[in-house]
């Protein structure tokens, strides 16, 4: 795969640098930057997050970055909450995001034997057919760590339970994106975040 550069948006994520060693085992070039040239101008645009809605949008505006991923035309994935970043909303301290795939992120509901948050393995069901899924067996066990999630819908790919079903992936247009951590999630992420390196542009 060499010959795609990947630029990593910094948003202030945790799970940059286990990106970059993702990529790097992949021998795919990837970068982090604020930079809206390089950007832009990035074959691959991964949006990774962990922690709150309400920061990450916050960094975003600071970097002048809203309108640069909004307009963005080639292939785009977001991560854990970058996924949640690009809903119309989220719940969590009542935010506003980028408003490119429709939905409002909500709070995972919790029972006794599923606590928020959702943190561990789970099993993730095709629910559309999408090329960042080839050859990865339904229900393949992805890594999750989160509190909040975008419900079902017309822009689900995959879902995943806890408590009730939610979004595990969703898609539309050039972004697409995933609630679980590739990175973090042994072969099968490895295989997902291949497949997205070989989306077409």
């Amino acid at each position: 795969m060499a010959g795609i550069n990947i630029a990593i948006v910094d948003s202030g994520g945790a799970n940059i640098a286990s990106l970059l060693y993702a990529f790097q085992r992949l021998d795919v070039s990837a970068s982090v930057t604020t930079d809206p040239a390089v950007i832009t101008s990035a074959a691959r645009v991964i949006l990774p997050g962990v922690g709150a809605a309400r920061d990450a949008m916050s960094r975003l505006r600071e970097k002048g970055l809203i309108d640069v991923i909004r307009r963005l035309t080639q292939p785009v994935l977001g991560i854990c909450l970058g996924m949640q970043l690009l809903a119309d909303a989220s719940e969590e301290e009542d935010v506003d995001c980028l408003g490119i795939i429709p939905g409002t992120v909500k709070k995972l509901p919790a029972d006794t034997t599923c606590p928020v948050p959702n943190m561990g393995w789970c099993p993730v069901v095709e629910t559309a057919s999408h090329a960042v899924l080839n050859s990865l067996d339904d229900g393949t066990y992805f890594y999750f760590l989160h509190s909040y999630a975008l419900p079902v819908s017309d822009y689900t790919v995959a879902t995943a339970h806890h408590a009730e079903p939610f979004s595990a992936i969703v898609s539309h247009s050039n972004f697409v994106a995933a609630q679980f951590h590739p990175e973090r999630s042994s072969a099968a992420g490895s295989r997902l975040l291949k497949n997205f390196v070989g989306l077409p542009s």
